[in-house]
């Protein structure tokens, strides 16, 4: 399971990686109202995010890390919020790795400085599928779970 945080709109994806194989299993997301307080957001993705976990039984889970922010209100944020989806993660028992964009863009794309566009090309690429208009919050999760698959078996490190 890989996700890729926000507090307005957290992406959930869920793969199956073998050595030289990926599968497509999921994806969600999770919206949060900017009219409610931030203990209320964080509830709701947590909800959100332990629901995932229950339906879909990750062996692991991967969360993308924060490595840059314009401001900083919005880099403590997100910060509550990735700690807030870790937690969540390690109740239900999970271990949870953490990988950078740079990290995620490296391994689906192969190249670090990729943008979310080339991100989604390749994820549906690797699974086989158009993932459609989605929201690019869904298919980022999804090369989260992509990523933390290769390093799993050795295919990317």
């Amino acid at each position: 399971m890989g996700i890729d945080p926000g507090l307005n709109c957290t992406g959930i994806g869920v793969v199956q990686v073998w050595p030289g194989k990926v599968e497509y299993v999921a994806h969600r997301l999770v919206r949060t109202d900017s009219k409610n307080t931030l203990p209320e957001r964080l509830a709701v993705i947590c909800a959100g995010v332990r629901e995932a976990v229950e339906e879909f039984a990750p062996a692991q889970a991967a969360v993308e890390d924060v490595f840059y922010s314009v401001n900083v209100k919005s880099a403590m944020l997100l910060g509550q919020t990735r700690g807030a989806i870790i937690a969540t993660l390690l109740s239900k028992d999970l271990k949870v790795s953490e990988f950078t964009a740079l990290q995620i863009k490296k391994a689906v794309v192969g190249y670090g400085k990729a943008d979310k566009t080339q991100v989604k090309h390749m994820v549906e690429l690797l699974l086989g599928r158009k993932i459609g208009n989605v929201p690019l919050d869904a298919t980022d999760a999804l090369a989260c779970g992509i990523c933390l698959g290769f390093n799993i078996t050795g295919r990317f490190a």
